[in-house]
């Protein structure tokens, strides 16, 4: 089976600086001479979080979605992150998954962070999105997303198959809670028996919060495959094996005693 070659960026982000922020990000990925499957950004990559997203938001043909198709092509890898996106009258923290053709699919962040007035702005998502990538199934969420166990479990179908082999949180995650965020990572990973990328920022945002990164990639017995650090403003370069997952499941299949579930919004 085909292993999957990742980078992910723990970048600083300009506060509310949309332009300069692609600017920025470009540069990282075009510095990366290697070839990948998939490039992953942090949460709201174009802005920081949280902000008032009327001056910002985006929409389906508008600049970021232009430029992610721009660097997907010429990366020729699938490139995600989130940012905000305007639908109507309603602002989402989108996260887009844009291939090397220019066809994308999005998810729109379900668990809002209300103790941060995100959900005064923000609507809810409703969908979860599943993606294949090179016979890879994975699921995209977004930070807050991460602690809510019933939206991420896996599953097994009546064949035997797992609905996901890698899930992704892009994040704006502070450092007084990366024990958490480093925990929950673990846990995600060994019980959905899957492996985990967490893709954090660096740096200060407009009002003042910190962040630390502590972006990591985690195999599904909670080991860390690759991690990028504490406050460094880095790339990763990191190779994920699909021999190594469908022989732990194997020898270790916890999915044939999962209990079943129905998830009702």
């Amino acid at each position: 089976m085909q292993d999957l070659k990742i980078l992910y960026l723990q970048s600083d982000l300009i506060w509310e600086a949309p332009a300069k922020n692609r600017v920025v990000l470009e540069k990282k990925i075009v510095k990366t001479i290697e070839d990948h499957d998939l490039i992953v950004l942090p949460e709201t990559f174009t802005t920081g979080f949280p902000v008032d997203p009327a001056p910002f938001a985006e929409t389906k043909t508008g600049e970021t979605i232009r430029w992610m198709q721009k660097m997907a092509r010429f990366t020729k890898a699938v490139i995600t992150g989130s940012f905000l996106l305007k639908e109507g009258e309603q602002y989402y923290n989108t996260l887009i998954w844009m291939r090397p053709d220019g066809e994308y699919e999005r998810y729109n962040k379900r668990h809002v962070f209300s103790m941060g007035g995100e959900d005064k702005k923000i609507t809810k998502g409703k969908e979860q999105l599943v993606v294949e990538l090179k016979g890879w199934k994975i699921k995209p969420m977004i930070c807050y997303d991460l602690r809510f166990p019933v939206w991420c479990k896996n599953r097994l179908d009546k064949n035997g198959n797992f609905e996901y082999d890698l899930a992704i949180f892009v994040a704006n995650w502070p450092p007084q809670r990366s024990y958490p965020w480093e925990t929950l990572l673990s846990a995600r990973a060994i019980e959905n028996q899957a492996y985990v990328l967490g893709v954090n920022r660096v740096g200060n945002d407009g009002p003042g919060n910190h962040y630390s990164g502590h972006s990591k990639m985690v195999d599904p017995r909670g080991g860390v495959v690759s991690e990028a650090g504490a406050d460094k403003d880095t790339t990763v370069s990191t190779v994920i094996s699909k021999d190594d997952l469908l022989r732990f499941r194997r020898k270790f299949n916890v999915g044939n005693d999962w209990d079943t579930f129905e998830i009702k919004i």
